[in-house]
């Protein structure tokens, strides 16, 4: 169901609906706060086999933190922001680590942050989180909860950069009929290491909107988990990515459904241009046997601009329950539709930018999600900045 495409020679492959039962159902990985619990990780297990784990710089081995990174919040009145200790009993609320990384940044980080949208109130603004790694050379844990209360609606941009190795866990906690839109943007310098757990709780009738963006960082492996608490609740998760020459982006979606009249949605698409630049999508939906009513779809593409580069796209879907409303997967990995260039430069578009053209169609469905102006004009001149590079 999956596809594991390089380059050269260009493929393409695609596969939808069906279920498709994982090796190892996410929901059936045993979580704990407790580092020990996990072996370290070899690279062949299933959760980690597309990561190269020497470019982890020892976060699965337990690595000490030499450094810490610096979290600097803007935020409404209608928000409260605390910093708290690990013994905060709200910390953890929204999910248990998965993994022997996450257990160790939930293990290690020395405060957390946490942002509470104040019930029935709607944000007059957007909250900024800006996450600055330790430093060149230097290694840090961290972890953010953010709060939506009964009836909150906010806008968070997370934004990741800097320098250096970091992992952290980052909690979503959305009462009943909150909404909750998250933008998570990871725009490292060219040396930085970034592993984040996304857990998130979803409450009755509650919105989810998380975006996460991937544009800098030398290995980047981010892991969005939604799991339905009350019924009635819906999640979108979308993604968009772009990796250069010898870049290493990992993105790790999971749905569990597991109440009924939930609905969940996940786009993620990306692009790939330079020797050695690699991809990994990996999209897991559980539908469990209580979730009468589910309606779920996720999508991955991507766009191979030049030779050299590998995407990996594997869409799994487990469905215990035949009362759904609906249930399917689609991926997709390719180079330019030449179709579509012919189009172009038959209108007289010259080459250059009708592929510039193109690749900006590709990403425009999920730029346009993202309602915060200024963080969408920036990526849009991130993108352009991208094809710059190599003449695209």
């Amino acid at each position: 169901m999956g596809t594991s495409l390089s380059a050269a020679p260009i493929s393409q492959s695609r596969s939808e609906g069906g279920a498709r039962v994982p090796e190892a159902s996410r929901a059936d990985w045993f979580s704990s706060y407790d580092v020990n619990a996990f072996e370290v990780p070899t690279g062949r297990e299933e959760i980690w086999r597309f990561t190269p784990m020497k470019r982890l710089a020892g976060l699965h081995e337990g690595a000490e933190a030499t450094g810490a990174a610096t979290v600097e919040v803007d935020a409404p009145g209608e928000f409260t922001v605390e910093t708290v200790a690990r013994g905060d009993k709200r910390l953890g609320e929204a999910g248990k680590p998965a993994d022997r990384v996450a257990a160790q940044a939930f293990s290690s980080f020395a405060e957390a942050t946490i942002l509470t949208a104040a019930k029935e109130q709607r944000a007059s603004a957007p909250t900024t989180v800006k996450v600055t790694g330790p430093g060149e050379g230097k290694l840090a844990y961290g972890h953010l909860q953010i709060r939506a209360e009964l009836y909150a609606e906010a806008v968070v941009v997370i934004d990741h950069r800097g320098s250096g190795v970091y992992a952290d866990n980052v909690e979503f906690v959305l009462a009943e009929g909150s909404k909750l839109t998250v933008v998570s943007i990871q725009d490292w310098a060219d040396d930085a290491v970034h592993v984040s757990a996304q857990h998130a709780r979803i409450g009755k009738d509650a919105v989810l909107k998380h975006t996460v963006v991937t544009l800098g960082g030398d290995l980047v492996r981010v892991s969005p988990t939604a799991y339905f608490a009350e019924r009635g609740g819906e999640v979108d998760l979308t993604g968009l990515y772009f990796a250069d020459a010898g870049q290493h982006f990992e993105h790790r979606t999971f749905v569990d459904h597991a109440q009924p009249n939930c609905t969940s949605n996940v786009t993620y698409k990306g692009a790939l241009q330079g020797e050695g630049a690699h991809t990994v999508w990996i999209g897991d939906v559980l539908i469990r046997v209580a979730a009468e009513g589910t309606q779920t779809y996720e999508l991955n593409r991507n766009l191979l601009l030049t030779d050299g580069a590998r995407a990996d796209s594997v869409p799994n879907l487990e469905i215990e329950t035949g009362e759904i409303a609906g249930a399917g997967h689609a991926s997709a990995t390719g180079r330019f539709d030449d179709e579509q260039l012919f189009y172009l430069q038959a209108r007289g578009i010259p080459e250059d930018q009708a592929r510039r053209l193109v690749v900006r169609g590709f990403f425009h469905e999920l730029l346009m999600k993202i309602t915060v102006p200024e963080v969408r004009e920036r990526l849009e001149a991130a993108i352009e900045a991208e094809l710059e590079a190599v003449g695209v």
